[in-house]
């Protein structure tokens, strides 16, 4: 299948490492001139090389700004005006007491996890519409439907977001623009290695490490191993291309069959 988004725009948010940039250097790939976002200016920057790197070819900014702010929002907005692909990747997940969770700890999970992704919808769906194209996913979780004991403030922000993307996906209906969310299960991202060494310990390879941890910690998974941020990439350059254009509203599962389930 040959994909090509040469010609438009594509904001991705939280994408200065992890399944955010895998996602911007598999758009930038596919030809669309990649927005990169995070706080942090010099991972931004490392971030950015890294996709250059990968797609010479590839128009690619990166924007310094807080996302979890509507002062963030506005300031992406003013450097992008117009985005034509907008991949809510952005979140935040800590393990923690259910019954030690405060709600300023709830609100912040909620703000970052789901507001973030409805501010930017608001602000570039309309113009989407307006232009009779567009592709809008939101990145949830294998927790948003299998809500972990120790992150049940996590999960409950990843099933929010199911909620947001099949409701502003009638609200985009017949307009050419989709609204999906992905759910994507354990993946090899900065710091799962570290984690993963340390419960099945540091003599064996990474190989063999993660397939010990999924046998003992994640038996459910199909896949039997964790997954690459690449091969998430891969769904979401997919959902942003045109041979997509009939799926929306949905809520597409790459989590290597970790839910036990027919349909999400």
């Amino acid at each position: 299948m040959h994909i090509d988004l040469s010609g438009r725009t594509a904001i991705i948010t939280g994408s200065s490492q992890g399944i955010g940039l895998a996602i911007a250097v598999g758009l930038a790939q596919a030809g669309a001139r990649t927005v990169l976002t995070g706080r942090d200016e010099e991972r931004l920057a490392q971030a950015r090389q890294r996709l250059v790197d990968e797609a010479p070819a590839a128009e690619a900014i990166a924007v310094r700004c807080d996302l979890g702010t509507e002062e963030g929002a506005g300031e992406l907005r003013t450097e992008v005006p117009e985005a034509d692909i907008l991949v809510n990747n952005l979140g935040i997940f800590a393990p923690a007491d259910p019954l030690e969770i405060t709600d300023e700890q709830w609100r912040a999970y909620f703000d970052t996890n789901v507001l973030t992704a409805v501010r930017l919808i608001r602000a570039y769906l309309p113009g989407m519409r307006q232009r009779g194209w567009g592709r809008i996913q939101n990145i949830a979780s294998d927790s948003a439907l299998v809500i972990p004991a120790e992150m049940i403030h996590y999960g409950m922000s990843k099933t929010a977001l199911l909620a947001v993307s099949r409701g502003y996906a009638k609200a985009a209906a017949g307009t050419g623009v989709t609204v999906n969310s992905v759910i994507a299960g354990p993946t090899h991202t900065p710091g799962v290695e570290d984690f993963v060494y340390d419960l099945v310990g540091r003599d064996r390879s990474w190989d063999e490490a993660q397939r010990e941890f999924m046998r003992l910690h994640r038996p459910q998974s199909l896949l039997g191993r964790l997954i690459e941020p690449a091969e998430i990439a891969h769904l979401v350059v997919y959902l942003s291309s045109e041979q997509a254009s009939a799926t929306t509203g949905g809520a597409v599962r790459v989590d290597g069959g970790y839910v036990d389930s027919i349909v999400p």
